[in-house]
């Protein structure tokens, strides 16, 4: 049974509140949480709110950065993932999403280094606390600040690295399931998935993310995921959509027909 959720960053102007109100109400089971909307909200409060809703959370979002790109230096960058690892604890979350952050400069073979020894000291703490670590890539063309790691085969590679048995991967298909050789994939990712993220666009990344409608892009939505589903996966299946194509779209609307696709070939699994 693969719970069917939205990540927040859906409905980002909301507060998590209506967030959560909204994903039940539209018979979804499942949220994504984003750490800075749990922030405001408190963690307490959304535990409770999510308890009495019955969702569960699929993820929270996100942690790392730890080649600097984004200000901060690696020390820091470490302590914030060992907090996000405790919160995600807390919330009972399936997983932590983990981004690599961009190569700021570095030779791939440091920042590779780097992320390695930032993932083999947290999955440490993850352990301790039974939280999963899934790490991201990020499609080149609209987030190469984020993340160094933009394909699956780079992905396995540092899961092989680490060793850990907490960390994995997050597939999110606008990132990579416009990759010529997604199918081809599949079959080395599946035991290594913890979280399946539905995106879809109407063109190659290029800029901010600017994802569509699902099954309104390019993206062979269908295609990836029954063959995930046929290979056994029954972790989270988590709709993300976002960008100028959606933003004029009332949140409910895009809510709608986010359940209407998914209930087109995982009705049988919800």
């Amino acid at each position: 049974m693969n719970t069917i959720a939205v990540n927040q960053l859906s409905t980002i102007r909301w507060e998590l509140g209506e967030d959560a109100q909204a994903y039940a109400a539209h018979g979804f089971q499942g949220i994504g949480l984003f750490r800075p909307k749990v922030e405001d909200f408190g963690i307490e409060r959304c535990v409770e709110l999510l308890t009495e809703l019955n969702l569960s959370v699929t993820s929270l979002s996100w942690a790392g950065g730890f080649t600097g790109s984004d200000g901060r230096g690696f020390d820091d960058a470490v302590r914030d993932a060992m907090g996000a690892v405790t919160d995600a604890a807390n919330l009972r979350a399936q997983t932590l999403i983990v981004l690599a952050g961009g190569r700021n400069n570095h030779i791939q073979k440091h920042a590779r280094r780097t992320l390695c020894e930032a993932l083999a000291k947290i999955s440490i703490v993850a352990e301790e606390f039974g939280v999963r670590l899934s790490l991201e890539p990020f499609h080149p063309g609209c987030g190469s600040e984020w993340s160094f790691i933009h394909d699956l085969e780079s992905t396995l590679n540092i899961l092989d690295c680490v060793g850990s048995p907490n960390l994995g991967l997050v597939l999110d298909t606008y990132h990579v399931g416009m990759d010529d050789e997604i199918l081809g994939w599949l079959p080395h990712v599946c035991e290594h998935l913890h979280l399946l993220q539905l995106g879809d666009g109407r063109h190659s990344p290029l800029g901010e993310m600017n994802r569509c409608l699902l099954g309104e892009g390019c993206v062979p939505i269908e295609s990836i995921v029954h063959s995930l589903l046929e290979q056994g996966y029954q972790g989270p299946i988590e709709a993300e959509v976002i960008g100028e194509d959606v933003e004029p779209l009332a949140y409910e609307q895009v809510l709608d027909h986010t359940r209407e696709y998914l209930d087109q070939f995982t009705g049988s699994q919800v």
